[in-house]
């Protein structure tokens, strides 16, 4: 059974630093592509980051030079490090997995994803 669960959300100044993980449960983290998506009140879910099975990544725009994406396989967790926070930034944070199908899971789309978390609350004031 295919299990995600995220923690590390909290609230933080603009400016400040979180770092989320997901731990990763019924598969390794090798064997799927990854994600990180975000949705903020009455906004859709949208895709932040992405890592592939080769390690390959991608990013949106919005946090491009300020998040990094990571996973280590022998722990079986993926992680993003958000660095210079903005209030932009507030969200429920998702972590998902899945072999990407007919979508390109470097394009962030939620179809290209089949498993998903329960989120993590980001808040960031200003």
């Amino acid at each position: 059974q295919v299990q995600l669960v995220e923690s590390g959300g909290g609230s933080v100044q603009a400016g400040g630093s979180l770092r989320l993980a997901c731990a990763a449960s019924g598969f390794t983290t090798s064997t799927y592509h990854m994600a990180w998506f975000r949705q903020a009140p009455g906004k859709e879910r949208e895709g932040v980051t992405a890592i592939l099975r080769d390690g390959s990544t991608s990013y949106a725009d919005s946090v491009k030079g300020r998040f990094t994406i990571s996973k280590d396989n022998a722990k079986n967790t993926l992680y993003l490090q958000m660095n210079s926070l903005e209030p932009e930034d507030t969200a429920m944070y998702y972590c998902a997995a899945g072999y990407g199908g007919a979508y390109d899971p470097l394009t962030r789309v939620r179809s290209a994803f089949r498993y998903w978390g329960q989120g993590t609350q980001v808040t960031v004031s200003a």
